[in-house]
């Protein structure tokens, strides 16, 4: 990943709710280095998704709008617990 790209995706995980704002913060300094391509692509996907849709999506509050997320959205919800 170029340092374009990740500074691109960094932007957009800055959102208008602060858990959500708390949550991919969390998951960039967890994750993000370690994603495969197919995970980027589909973080990537996630972050189009408008900030209530995303926050459910991690939540759980609603079904994975498809399977092809569900690596993503699994560490999405890690990111919300504390650190071991």
């Amino acid at each position: 990943m170029t340092a374009a790209e990740l500074g691109r995706i960094r932007w957009h995980c800055r959102r208008g709710l602060l858990e959500l704002d708390l949550i991919l913060e969390e998951f960039q300094r967890r994750h993000l280095a370690g994603l495969d391509h197919e995970q980027l692509e589909r973080f990537k996907e996630l972050l189009a998704f408008p900030d209530n849709d995303l926050l459910d999506a991690i939540m759980g509050r609603m079904p994975s709008p498809d399977q092809r997320f569900d690596s993503v959205l699994s560490l999405l919800r890690t990111s919300m617990e504390p650190a071991a």
